[in-house]
């Protein structure tokens, strides 16, 4: 079991529902979770039926249903953390989120560079019957995520200079969006978590699921890493937002590797990922995380 996953051990083959995932198909973490809004999100009054879990068929853990987007934080050992943080947004095609392969295995390995994570739970434009919309919601989720990692970052220890977004799949077309439309800040007194930058400092998109067509680039959009595979027809688009970002200036650095598919997180879906290239992309993040001046003290 890894360190970060912690299987419910409620009950064996316990159906929460007739055709629903089994207690063992759903996750806890031992990390606290923490609401973006804890009288409940905007755009979500009357929403309350609770998350549910999609039934695994490959080991791997998916929640969908989702109401009440929420920060899981991962601090890194007090020895190692540098004052960087990211928040994570987890993949699954806009209908759940694979909160393992692309969030606690994710925040294992970045704990190791020092970086702390906060994983994002965001509403979900396309899980079954859904009113949400990825601009409407699923960003603002997003954005109020790093608003309110920068308002505790004397109590997690980060800088709120260094406070960046990792996205993977869908959620790298949500990364890719807070990282070209971040809001204009304006003093709002009744909510000062709102009052700070949602502009990531960086981002970092793993086989982003975007159009560049309808992503404007801003001038000061914040140093951008890309990785995907060339084999990932799902992504293909990836070096077409490289040009885009390369064309306003922007500091990017895109890897594209032969083999690797869709979907392989930081440490892949089986242990044949390790024999890849694609298998070093974390190493090559760090040292341009290190160039960037993102990692060290």
């Amino acid at each position: 079991m890894r360190p970060f996953q912690k299987l419910l051990l409620v009950a064996a083959g316990l159906l929460f529902a007739p055709g629903s995932a089994t207690a063992a198909d759903s996750l806890s973490f031992s990390q606290p979770e923490i609401r973006l809004w804890p009288n409940g999100a905007p755009g979500s009054a009357g929403s309350i039926s609770p998350e549910t879990w999609n039934p695994s068929t490959d080991g791997f853990h998916r929640v969908t249903n989702i109401h009440q987007p929420s920060l899981t934080v991962f601090l890194p050992p007090k020895d190692k953390a540098n004052g960087t943080a990211v928040v994570v947004c987890p993949g699954g095609g806009h209908q759940y989120l694979v909160m393992d392969l692309e969030g606690s295995l994710v925040a294992e390995r970045l704990n190791a560079m020092g970086v702390a994570v906060f994983i994002l739970k965001s509403r979900l434009a396309k899980a079954p019957g859904s009113t949400y919309t990825v601009e409407g919601h699923s960003l603002p989720d997003a954005q109020r995520a790093i608003r309110l990692v920068r308002s505790r970052a004397a109590e997690w220890h980060i800088k709120p200079d260094r406070v960046g977004i990792v996205g993977f799949s869908a959620g790298g077309e949500i990364a890719a969006l807070a990282e070209t439309k971040f809001a204009t800040v304006e003093p709002k007194p009744g909510d000062p978590i709102d009052s700070l930058s949602s502009r990531p400092d960086f981002a970092v998109l793993a086989y982003p699921a975007i159009k560049p067509e309808s992503l404007t680039v801003p001038k000061n959009t914040p140093a951008t890493f890309m990785v995907v595979a060339n084999d990932d027809n799902l992504a293909a688009a990836t070096p077409a937002y490289y040009a885009k970002l390369k064309a306003q200036g922007i500091q990017a650095e895109v890897h594209i590797y032969l083999k690797g598919g869709h979907g392989f997180g930081m440490t892949g879906r089986t242990p044949a990922f390790r024999e890849l290239g694609v298998s070093h992309w974390p190493e090559q993040l760090q040292a341009w995380l290190t160039e960037t001046g993102f990692l060290g003290q």
